[in-house]
């Protein structure tokens, strides 16, 4: 904070010298961050005091909105420096957000190779392998000696978004496996690369969805992943740092629909009040509607809480006890589900779980609240013992609903946090209700 007021201050000042000197010693994030802080002008003048390179790495940090005023104000020759100079995956991205008269102006600063590039990517589905992988990698072919690979790395390499492991293909740019750089570095120059590279290299296809992609990235434990096409052609590369926007991107997203709010791509400061309004009313409607059905149980069974007015008292404890429950086995199982630690099939052994956990959690719930009723609440032993089983019932039931709904959700090809917290509070307190008023019926014979 201190340092961006400090460079806020240069700026003032009209210092440029020493204000290019301090952006040196920042990373692109942070020049980036002190760029939303200040006007369009200002932004624009940091922008223009950075190196090339450093100006289309701090570009791909900024926030849409702020890449857009700034691609409008530049000069024709700058926009075609920075797209030149911009990952294609980063670039890609930002002609997918933008205007069309900023694309035109974007596409119109970039060489005929460049836009080519530039089309191929954005021709794959939203949130695919292809719309995230970047066209800027090298790839060897097998048949190359180390000492040619290694003069290939060096010509392409500065270009390259990463060259840890680099991928190799035939005559036909069939992927046939990677090489680690050091590999390389470490092996015989006369040697081919076939007989260094790896043949067990993990890929995944250009339609593949991006949550696949993620759980790959995951479960092979790698920084870097080759993407292919339906014929297994090696067309691109995805990095780690894209898919860790993915994990953030879609546990935002599971976040927001678990809270009952229809999710945003923008920042939260970026959103107006009726866009958020707009966002959050259709499911405090569904919701609000659907709890009318506890009312209706409530005033079908009016004449039962007219007998025993003390049963009313209880009902909050138990609708609450029963959501929380709901709550607690829905977030485990839409995030095993997430991880890919729970698969739909495993549907009886989830059940058989919570089964068990509920009657463990419900029989230590409604053996304490039996000792609270008749110790402090004043009222039978036979009214104490319709809340208790009505308990143990109610946390058996939402725990068992809690658990499986997500796992119908998967199987239905919907997303699992939609049947998180607001849905099963709603369903479990009709069920509670339910099971409350015929326990007191059928035990207290009202």
């Amino acid at each position: 904070m201190e340092m961006k007021e400090r460079l806020q201050g240069l700026i003032e000042k009209n210092q440029l010298g020493m204000l290019r000197m301090r952006l040196e010693a920042l990373h692109a994030p942070d020049v980036a961050e002190l760029m939303e802080a200040c006007t369009r002008e200002r932004a624009l003048l940091v922008f223009r005091l950075l190196p090339k390179e450093r100006a289309a790495e701090t570009f791909a940090y900024l926030p849409p909105e702020r890449q857009q005023a700034l691609i409008d104000a530049m000069r024709a020759g700058e926009v075609r420096q920075v797209m030149e100079h911009l990952a294609s995956d980063d670039a890609a991205d930002f002609l997918e957000e933008a205007p069309a008269g900023v694309v035109k102006k974007a596409l119109d600063g970039a060489d005929r190779e460049r836009r080519a590039q530039l089309a191929a990517l954005l021709r794959y589905p939203e949130n695919s392998a292809g719309s995230l992988m970047t066209a800027d990698f090298v790839e060897l072919h097998d048949r190359l000696t180390v000492g040619q690979a290694l003069d290939c790395v060096r010509k392409r390499g500065p270009r390259a978004e990463n060259a840890d492991v680099l991928y190799t293909i035939d005559n036909t740019r069939h992927l046939t496996g990677a090489v680690r750089l050091i590999d390389l570095v470490c092996a015989e120059q006369i040697h081919r690369v076939s007989d260094v590279r790896d043949a067990r290299v993990v890929s995944v296809g250009t339609q593949v969805d991006q949550e696949e992609v993620a759980a790959a990235f995951r479960r092979y434990d790698v920084a870097q992943m080759p993407v292919v096409d339906s014929e297994g052609r090696l067309v691109g590369m995805i990095t780690v740092d894209d898919v860790l926007d993915v994990i953030e991107r879609e546990d935002t997203e599971d976040m927001e629909i678990m809270a009952a709010i229809t999710p945003q791509e923008k920042p939260y400061l970026s959103i107006g009040p009726l866009q958020l309004a707009k966002s959050r009313i259709i499911w405090l409607l569904v919701l609000m509607i659907s709890a009318t059905i506890s009312g209706r149980i409530i005033s079908a069974f009016e004449q039962v809480l007219q007998s025993a007015v003390m049963l009313t008292a209880f009902i909050p404890m138990l609708m609450d006890t029963g959501g929380n429950c709901g709550s607690q086995a829905s977030v485990m199982v839409t995030r095993g589900l997430a991880l890919g630690e729970i698969l739909p099939k495993d549907a009886l052994r989830v059940l058989w779980k919570e089964l068990r956990v509920s009657l463990i959690v419900g029989a230590a719930l409604a053996a304490v609240n039996f000792a609270r009723i008749l110790l402090f609440e004043g009222v039978g032993a036979q009214v104490a013992l319709v809340v208790s089983l009505s308990l143990l019932a109610t946390v058996i039931c939402a725990k068992c609903a809690g658990a499986l709904l997500p796992l119908l959700a998967k199987q239905c090809r919907l997303d699992p946090a939609v049947m998180a917290s607001p849905l099963i509070t709603t369903l479990v307190d009709t069920a509670s209700l339910l099971v409350y008023f015929c326990f007191a019926k059928a035990m207290l014979g009202l």
